[in-house]
């Protein structure tokens, strides 16, 4: 019996190793992709994308039944945008991923690393499709300045339009943590449209999708629709925003017996303060009719330019955020996450982050620790 614990004890530290190898051969890869700038085949065609690396290390003061250890992971996305006339737009982005990080090993009920990883590019929402994340269409019906009305048919995404924030929501060069991703209340990569109406300081977004699976495994309807307003005073750019989303009637109830509908309310916050500092609000809370992990979300931060030490492209972000439980058994979780991000050269940046997370549970207990980590990103 000791022999047999000995060989599964070191089979786990290896498996621990090779994750973190991962993300260290992607923090590599990416450094050699960043000499690379974006490809235009012509005027109308180009190739652009992506290439991430990062490993992480949770150091857990209350366990919980999970344990201290690294993981890594590598991440490859690359965007193929063709324009044919100045009105119309055809797009695509794919996902390739090695290593899902220590998502699915860590005790925590939000993600490390709330990117797109090996397990989320495969079959994607239950529909068997693979790597092929948007792929869309667009028609600019109006696209004079301070003036832009399009429409937008095909797999969509429904951050790319609902949201969002000058100061979260990118998790290759700000916040990692998932508690500061708008995906974690909206669908991503199905089917559906987006409208999208500007008029000097106002604009509308409206989307529907329709997305192959739940959690419970059953095919849904998501309509989600935002109203921003973007304001420019001495202090600089602002933009404030309320998000409201739904869906149809799929989704358990707490008691598994009955299907009920999901909706929610969100408001978003970005606001420059000078040349130096910004500062970002999320304020987010949905029903309970359905079965569902958070019942709201209050985030707050802020972001300094590296002006202060003379590199403008570097920056500093320190977040916060408090999220209450559903009725699945959470009480709530408290996050804190500080990151550095340094751009020795365009297109290339490196990020230290670090990561305090505390979840208490219904019943008592839930994990507490430190998530160090470091991120490569090249945009290429």
């Amino acid at each position: 019996m000791r022999v047999e614990m000995a060989w599964v004890a070191l089979a786990a530290r290896r498996i621990t190793r090779l994750r973190v190898l991962a993300g260290l051969v992607g923090m590599h890869l990416a450094a050699y992709f960043s000499l690379a700038n974006a490809y235009d085949v012509n005027d109308k065609l180009s190739i652009t994308g992506l290439v991430a690396g990062a490993a992480q290390y949770q150091f857990l003061e209350r366990d919980d039944g999970g344990e201290d250890e690294g993981g890594g992971a590598l991440v490859f996305q690359p965007r193929v945008d063709f324009r044919p006339t100045p009105r119309d737009q055809v797009y695509a982005k794919l996902g390739f991923a090695a290593g899902n990080g220590l998502n699915d090993d860590t005790p925590f009920a939000l993600a490390p690393w709330s990117a797109d990883l090996e397990d989320d590019v495969k079959d994607i929402n239950g529909r068997g499709r693979d790597y092929l994340l948007t792929t869309w269409y667009q028609r600019l019906f109006r696209n004079e300045q301070d003036k832009m009305l399009g429409a937008t048919v095909g797999l969509i995404d429904a951050t790319d339009y609902l949201d969002q924030n000058a100061y979260i929501n990118d998790e290759f060069n700000q916040f990692m943590n998932q508690a500061f991703d708008s995906e974690l209340l909206l669908p991503s990569y199905d089917i559906g449209a987006a409208v999208q109406w500007k008029t000097n300081q106002w604009s509308v977004h409206g989307v529907v999708m329709n997305v192959g699976e739940n959690d419970d495994g059953n095919n849904y309807s998501f309509f989600g629709m935002q109203v921003a307003y973007a304001i420019a005073t001495h202090l600089g750019q602002g933009n404030y925003r309320i998000t409201l989303g739904g869906t149809t009637k799929e989704f358990l109830n707490p008691a598994g017996t009955t299907l009920e509908r999901r909706g929610g309310i969100s408001l978003s916050f970005d606001q420059q303060l000078g040349d130096v500092f910004g500062g970002f609000m999320r304020l987010a809370w949905q029903e309970q009719d359905a079965a569902v992990d958070f019942s709201a979300l209050y985030s707050g931060g802020v972001n300094i330019s590296g002006k202060i030490w003379h590199r403008s492209r570097d920056n500093i972000g320190i977040g916060y955020a408090y999220v209450v439980g559903g009725n699945t058994g959470i009480d709530r979780i408290q996050v804190l996450e500080v990151y550095a991000r340094l751009v020795p050269k365009r297109h290339f940046a490196v990020t230290l982050d670090l990561q305090y997370m505390n979840e208490e549970l219904d019943a008592g207990g839930g994990p507490t620790g430190w998530i160090p980590g470091v991120r490569l990103t090249a945009d290429f």
